[in-house]
């Protein structure tokens, strides 16, 4: 398993910038934005570090915003925060931020575009089908092997996502995640484990293995429910951590992704890891993944945060 490297904080230096933590907004995620932001301003004020939250439903930034703010710590979810249009924004106006840079956040968000270039690629995702209203379902769902995982092309925390096992279902579960994406697409349903890995500076943290009494790890078992398990270390053996380490580090990059994210994965039948999707913004709640992670690697949430602070390019 790799281990993250002591990563020396300039504290000094980021005592003397103005940081604006940019959360909330309007996605399906602004709970759970509000919840990231509100706990990453409290780990940058225990720091010493002036921080200042902007709530990105009520604030626009402009022009004159870049004579007060240094860097912005971008904590928005989903639509509006992980699809490039912040981070766009934010190099027209040239204030430095952290995470992806916009193209590779554009990519990143949708599915369809990812798992694509993960086919050309040959990174291991589960084969899946762009839908239409005029689809037959029953010949869709035959293609993807009988039973599918339905989900919106560009919404995270499992939002609009549905299971098919008959064309009934599908039909349904297509109008469901078509509320959310003007894009829907179908996968093969994988029936193996799920986990996930996180990335900090180029670096994998260890393995999470998620294990969810739901029947499937919708957004109420991420956020709300006590009966989903969190295993980290996740348990795999040492070549089984260091080959899904290498898929989402792999997956991370391929996407020209920078800074930190979170990739979740699942097992096929066979024991197979299929790379499901790269988080760009993951989130900083007390229930997030990302901090989970940190703390097996023993990082704590404060130094986590300035870590990914400090990664921001000068």
């Amino acid at each position: 398993m790799q281990m993250i490297k002591n990563q020396e904080i300039n504290l000094d230096y980021l005592s003397n910038l103005s940081i604006g933590i940019l959360y909330g907004g309007i996605s399906n995620e602004r709970e759970i934005s509000l919840k990231s932001g509100e706990a990453i301003f409290s780990a940058l004020s225990a720091s010493g570090i002036n921080a200042t939250l902007i709530d990105h439903r009520d604030a626009v930034l402009k022009a004159d915003d870049q004579l007060s703010l240094d860097i912005i710590f971008i904590a928005l979810h989903g639509p509006g925060g992980e699809d490039g249009t912040i981070q766009d924004k934010l190099d027209e106006l040239n204030i430095r931020y952290t995470g992806s840079r916009g193209n590779s956040s554009k990519l990143a968000i949708s599915k369809c575009k990812s798992k694509r270039l993960w086919k050309q690629i040959g990174v291991q995702t589960a084969d899946f089908k762009i839908l239409n209203e005029t689809d037959d379902w029953a010949t869709t769902l035959e293609g993807l092997g009988g039973s599918v995982m339905v989900k919106p092309d560009s919404e995270g925390s499992s939002i609009g996502m549905t299971q098919a096992f008959n064309a009934r279902q599908l039909a349904y579960a297509y109008k469901v995640a078509k509320k959310y994406s003007g894009t829907v697409i179908a996968e093969s349903m994988l029936t193996g484990s799920e986990y996930t890995v996180s990335i900090l500076s180029d670096e994998t943290l260890p393995s999470i293995k998620i294990e969810s009494a739901a029947k499937f790890y919708d957004f109420e078992a991420k956020y709300f429910s006590d009966n989903t398990n969190y295993i980290c270390p996740s348990g795999l053996s040492k070549k089984r951590e260091e080959e899904i380490q290498l898929l989402a580090l792999r997956a991370f990059k391929s996407l020209n992704c920078e800074g930190w994210g979170r990739v979740d994965l699942m097992a096929d039948a066979d024991g197979a890891f299929n790379v499901l999707e790269v988080n760009t913004i993951p989130g900083m709640t007390k229930k997030s993944l990302f901090p989970k992670a940190a703390k097996a690697a023993g990082i704590g949430f404060e130094e986590l945060v300035l870590r990914i602070l400090g990664g921001v390019k000068r």
